[in-house]
């Protein structure tokens, strides 16, 4: 099977790729082998999205966005610019589904991934949880609650463990990045970084 991508509009798809009509995808972006993209969903600018990947309809992707294989995005979920989303890694939307008895997408329940939030491999997201922007989740937990902006998580159900830097790196309890040197303030349990556009 071949390998390159074949450039359409300024963004680029394998040829295995299914892009159903009303897509609106970003200059940049790649789309590799097996993935679907479905009516209605916004993808933005320079995301890279693996194989077998699913957009389901009305769905919001930002610029930069990463999604790794075997991941499927559904209707109700958002993700801001520069999400990562691990490889087999599951959202859902809806709390008590039944075969028998499908709901409409009227109640679905929202999930928002903020920009720069990680979602670790195998984790799982269920529906109507916020990640907030630079979190952390770890592979294979399990989140049923908000995560606040730059908190790390794990386990199952997924509990906050530390902070983590905008550059990944776990914070000590000084708050500082051993890495980069940002620094942060817990201000009222919440991390803020004492930075402003780059300037401290």
């Amino acid at each position: 099977m071949r390998n390159e991508l074949k450039e359409i509009n300024g963004y680029y798809v394998h040829p295995t790729v299914c892009i159903d009509e009303d897509v609106k995808i970003g200059k940049e972006t790649k789309i590799w082998h097996f993935s679907h993209i479905q009516s209605g969903a916004k993808i933005g600018e320079k995301c890279v999205f693996g194989q077998n990947v699913n957009v389901s309809n009305n769905v919001i992707i930002g610029n930069g966005v990463k999604i790794q294989n075997n991941v499927s995005v559904y209707e109700g979920v958002e993700l801001e610019d520069y999400v990562f989303c691990g490889p087999s890694m599951v959202f859902t939307n809806d709390l008590t589904p039944r075969a028998r008895m499908p709901k409409g997408h009227e109640c679905y329940h929202n999930t928002r991934v903020k920009h720069d939030a990680s979602i670790g491999a195998n984790s799982t997201i269920v529906c109507g949880c916020t990640i907030g922007e630079y979190a952390m989740i770890a592979a294979g937990a399990v989140v049923t609650h908000d995560v606040a902006p730059y908190a790390l998580v794990a386990g199952i159900p997924a509990k906050q463990i530390g902070w983590v830097c905008e550059c990944g790196k776990v914070l000590g309890s000084k708050y500082i990045c051993p890495d980069c040197g940002k620094k942060y303030l817990l201000i009222n349990g919440m991390l803020r970084s004492t930075y402003v556009n780059g300037e401290k």
